[in-house]
């Protein structure tokens, strides 16, 4: 019968990071707060009617009524979405009378997109 090998012990043989290398690396990952924020927007990201509703203002600034009648949805669904989106800054809404017009945030929000699309096409 052939001896288990620990894999710690494996690791340790093997590994050439140093403890300074690693507290170094420690020190500079992101905090808590960040870390939840980071995941909180890609989880806007999840949801398919939400990238939708990015892709279409990627395009340029919509009323909630033109992007009801683009996805095919009800304008509480709607309105629902581009609330979530909102609150994460991913969109941001200008009023004029009683229509609301969406675009995305800013240039961050498009690069971030369009590259995640890109990526998912090229393999």
């Amino acid at each position: 019968m052939e001896p288990s090998i620990n894999p710690i012990e494996e690791c340790d043989a093997t590994c050439m990071g140093s403890e300074a290398e690693l507290n170094r690396i420690k020190e500079g990952l992101i905090d808590d707060q960040a870390a939840s924020q980071v995941a909180d927007w890609f989880k806007a990201f999840s949801d398919p009617t939400r990238v939708k509703l990015i892709d279409a203002l990627l395009q340029r600034e919509l009323c909630v009524h033109d992007l009801t009648v683009l996805l095919g949805m009800g304008q509480s669904a709607v309105s629902h979405q581009l609330r979530y989106l909102r609150n994460l800054r991913i969109v941001k809404r200008r009023k004029e009378g009683k229509t609301v017009y969406y675009s995305l945030d800013d240039t961050h929000i498009e690069q971030i997109f369009v590259q995640t699309l890109q990526h998912t096409q090229h393999g």
